[in-house]
């Protein structure tokens, strides 16, 4: 339900006139503001000696939810914040205890708090209209649940475009032994983003027209330079594929920097969130993609990241350069600075239109250079599961303009990349060899380096009943949901040739001369905690009607779909096949998601799943805690204009 609106520009006025200079200036430090300001200098936010307003430990928590004044580009704006704080303070939960947390809304409008990949009972999951009714202004709602997990999680409001406005906070639960990952200090790396205007403005905006925000759309100059680079035919095939599907290359993400200031841990990138360490200590970074609609690329120029967690999962420690972090996920990554120098963290947006950044230093004061972003990226036909069209005018093309090696290099890329996926095939666990595969030999090693541990065998995300016999997940089943799509005002896609690529890093990082990081990547180091095989496979398309701003599961939007029903104790399979041109973070709560990513028995758990333009992939799912759950994609203004369904264990 739309909560009540409110013109920002009132609520600034309105509280400039009721609070005093002292409450500003701490909305100001909560919120950030543009270092060319010089109102006083940022300090460095170091979790080793944490301010108390902005690290809650324990097992009982008091937040609240208002607004305060903030100013993160040279602007007076308004946040939704909790205790005062954009982000909210980061909460330290143990695994095992009971936590106890008293949220009170202090705004005129209702709200609410939803514990992102938290295991709880569906009454405290936190999703208004579904699992409780919300919490009304001037009142307080208690939430008590077992804490059954450890790793890096987040919370934020599941209240319309709360959590674009400020409501969001980080979340660590502390392993009740001794934590499998050695390091010597840790800090939490929160990516967000934050737009002046109200986001009801923006949604209306691309209600209107989808590429309200895409500053950057192919020209006659971009034309000439393709020519150049692959040919007239090629590129006039392309231009004209493109045309037919009345679609844009260059639409990667709905909402740019055209509005967008990038935040780290509420800093925008002049403010220099730093953080300190000592050379040749392990610094463990838990990163948090706590925004509303940007994917971030990341890495730290100078240092290998060797990812140990991802959505508060222990994985088999993998060194990359970079990782791709969707909207919703964690991951937490070692780094082990040698030298006494300063290190930029660096997280470019998917469109490269902005960025976040901070720093690693011995001391304050420190930076380092900022590297150049990268060049936008371009769709490309296998990105919109067009494979075999791609290839077949590709092919053509290249009869056609053979006088153009280039062109020929140019295409034989291309076709490559309509091709990646095909090739990849699915082994049952039963095909695995017994022993450690020899491939996985360096990643063990690594492992040891890390932890201090040699075999796998991690107890699973949480205590689950052993289910006897081979684990049989990877068995592949018929669809019991078969899908039929046609075009229509809520599909204006369909991907005829979608592939798995779980071995590509997606658009933009492909071929970028660094070891980015990929979901094929992603072993985990316990076994599953259940081996069953699935009863049934359930295929859920992600479509969407691009210049509608139309989203939704299967050719319907939330308002036109049933509830996905499934039995308490059931075993399925959860195929997703992206038909459109945006990647979609999809989430289930209330439940893990496992991903098939060739590893058998070694599925990683993950609460959000990303799939790519014209992406099939599947994952399995124990329906082990009844309730009603959210399903949706986690790209905010997509889950507000229809991808969202309900789940409903029974």
């Amino acid at each position: 339900m739309k909560d009540t609106e409110f013109d920002f520009r009132e609520s600034v006025t309105a509280f400039s006139n009721q609070i005093s200079r002292r409450r500003f200036v701490q909305g100001l430090i909560a919120g950030g503001v543009v270092a060319g300001l010089e109102l006083w200098r940022w300090p460095a936010l170091a979790l080793a000696k944490p301010d108390p307003r902005t690290v809650l430990t324990g097992n009982h928590f008091d937040l609240a939810i208002e607004q305060v004044p903030v100013n993160f580009t040279g602007r007076r704006a308004v946040a939704t914040a909790v205790n005062g704080l954009v982000p909210g303070p980061l909460l330290r939960w143990r695994e095992g205890d009971d936590v106890t947390i008293a949220v009170t809304n202090r705004m005129k409008v209702p709200s609410s708090i939803h514990w992102h990949g938290i295991r709880s009972p569906a009454d405290m999951d936190g999703v208004p209209g579904l699992s409780y009714p919300g919490i009304a202004p001037g009142e307080t709602f208690v939430y008590r649940f077992p804490v059954k997990q450890r790793g890096t999680y987040w919370y934020h409001s599941h209240t319309r475009f709360q959590e674009q406005t400020g409501l969001y906070g980080p979340l660590v639960i502390d392993s009740s032994q001794r934590d499998p990952i050695a390091y010597n200090r840790e800090y939490v790396v929160m990516l967000s983003d934050w737009t002046d205007e109200n986001p009801e403005t923006v949604f209306s905006n691309l209600k209107q027209q989808s590429d309200f925000y895409n500053f950057h759309q192919r020209t006659v100059g971009t034309l000439i330079s393709d020519v150049r680079r692959d040919g007239l035919a090629a590129t006039v095939s392309d231009r004209l594929m493109w045309g037919a599907m009345n679609m844009s290359p260059t639409d990667i993400l709905d909402v740019s920097g055209a509005t967008y200031t990038y935040l780290l841990n509420g800093h925008p990138p002049a403010a220099n969130w730093t953080a300190l360490f000592r050379p040749r200590e392990r610094v463990r970074l838990r990163f948090i993609n706590g925004s509303a609609m940007t994917y971030f690329d990341v890495r730290i120029p100078g240092l290998t990241m060797i990812v140990v967690q991802a959505d508060g999962n222990d994985v088999e420690p993998v060194a990359v350069d970079e990782f791709r972090i969707a909207v919703a996920e964690t991951y937490d990554v070692i780094v082990e600075p040698k030298e006494g120098l300063a290190y930029t963290i660096f997280a470019q947006s998917e469109d490269r239109t902005g960025y976040a950044r901070g720093t690693l230093a011995p001391r304050p004061g420190m930076t380092a250079a900022i590297p150049p972003m990268d060049p936008r990226p371009l769709l490309t036909m296998a990105d919109m599961g067009m494979g075999n069209m791609a290839r077949m005018k590709m092919d053509h093309s290249s009869d056609m303009n053979k006088s153009a090696p280039s062109s020929g290099e140019t295409m034989s890329k291309m076709k490559m990349e309509g091709m990646s996926g095909m090739a990849t095939t699915r082994m049952s666990t039963l095909e695995m060899p017994t022993n450690i595969p020899a491939a996985l030999a360096a990643q063990f090693a690594l492992r040891e380096r890390v932890t201090g541990e040699e075999a796998p065998g991690q107890p699973g995300p949480e205590t689950s009943p052993e289910f006897p016999g081979p684990d049989m997940g990877d068995i592949r089943l018929q669809p019991s949901t078969p899908v039929c799509l046609h075009l229509g005002p809520e599909v204006d896609n369909i991907a005829r040739d979608p592939t798995e690529r779980l071995s590509k890093p997606g658009v933009g990082l492909n071929h970028n001369g660094r070891r980015v990081l990929t979901y094929a990547d992603l072993r985990a180091i316990y076994n599953g905690t259940d081996p069953r095989p699935p009863d049934r496979e359930i295929e859920l398309h992600l479509t969407g009607n691009m210049n509608r701003f139309i989203w939704g599961f299967n050719g319907r939007k939330f308002s036109e779909a049933e509830p996905i029903r499934l039995k308490l104790g059931e075993r399925v399979r959860l195929v997703l096949v992206n038909d459109t041109m945006m990647a979609h973070p999809i989430h289930l709560h209330g439940l893990w998601s496992e991903l098939e990513n060739s590893n058998g028995a070694f599925r990683p758990y993950k609460h959000t799943i990303n799939v790519k333009p014209g992406e099939r992939l599947s994952y399995l799912v124990s329906a082990d805690t009844p309730g009603r759950w959210a399903y949706h994609c986690h790209l905010l203004y997509h889950m507000e204009a229809g991808m969202f369904r309900t789940v409903i264990v029974e």
